[in-house]
């Protein structure tokens, strides 16, 4: 009880900080260049440009009808967290409204508006939060039209970005994709890691050998996975092992020197949770 009471609290304070940190990037690098990089804080920035009305302000016209939608289809249970991060993050963003820009070049505001706002949101979305907007329209979007939501995301960025271009110039219009590029890969990094490892499938006659020398000489369990050959129908053995970065090369090699015919798949794991990586118990 007490741990999920602390993970509980961990999770609202995560939502809160990053909503801070994603309103900090939209108040100090997009909205003064003038960067819709898609989605509510996009079209706030529009709005503000256009009519001078203030980005804060616009949010929370975008986010509180959403959410009152959105309980009423889904139900007030679909996610407090969702409702925190969307009220936080107009509150933020109207409270952070007089900071100063930190420059007046649209390529540095596209780039580190990115990254800012790309860390604020993905410290929200690892919280289990949501910071509202067009998040909560493409849910509902998908529910009444059954378009995936990662489309309906696409489709009302891509109307933003739109009539930034139209309205801003199609310079800008362009800034903004860069953005959107930089803040979806830097939520990527938040959420899954910036220590990148490689999970190996290894499909060899010399399982075993294999096996036991990336154990002795790697130190790194591997797990066996009773497979068939689709041609032979003969009983195999395909081996999973996750190793580092620096290891890609060592395994490689050790698996060349025992059987040069193996098949082998190299696939890039952004987070590895478990005995010899990342506690498991340290994740929120």
């Amino acid at each position: 009880m007490r741990r999920h009471l602390t993970r509980t609290i961990a999770q609202y304070m995560g939502i809160v900080l990053g909503s801070f940190i994603t309103a900090v990037g939209v108040n100090a690098l997009q909205v003064p260049n003038r960067i819709a990089a898609g989605g509510a804080a996009g079209i706030a920035t529009i709005i503000y440009h256009l009519t001078g009305f203030e980005p804060g302000f616009t949010l929370l016209l975008i986010n509180v009808p959403l959410l009152i939608i959105s309980g009423l289809v889904v139900g007030w249970r679909f996610s407090w967290f969702s409702v925190l991060g969307g009220l936080a993050t107009s509150g933020w963003v109207y409270v952070t409204s007089n900071i100063a820009p930190w420059t007046d070049d649209p390529i540095l505001g596209a780039l580190y508006g990115g990254v800012v706002t790309g860390i604020g949101m993905g410290i929200v979305f690892r919280s289990r939060g949501s910071t509202g907007g067009t998040d909560l329209a493409a849910g509902l979007l998908h529910r009444f039209t059954g378009l995936p939501i990662g489309q309906a995301l696409l489709l009302i960025d891509a109307l933003v970005v739109t009539a930034a271009g139209y309205i801003f110039g199609p310079n800008l219009a362009m800034y903004a994709l860069v953005s959107i590029f930089v803040t979806t890969r830097v939520i990527d990094y938040v959420n899954e890691g910036f220590f990148a490892v490689k999970a190996l499938l290894i499909v060899s006659d010399q399982a075993e050998a294999i096996a036991q020398q990336i154990m002795v000489d790697l130190e790194r369990g591997v797990t066996y996975l009773h497979s068939e050959g689709g041609f032979s129908r003969a009983p195999k053995k395909t081996l999973l092992v996750v190793v580092s970065r620096s290891e890609i090369i060592t395994i490689k090699n050790l698996v060349r020197a025992l059987d040069s015919r193996a098949f082998v798949i190299v696939i890039d794991a952004h987070e590895v949770l478990g005995e010899g990586f990342k506690e498991l118990s340290t994740v929120i």
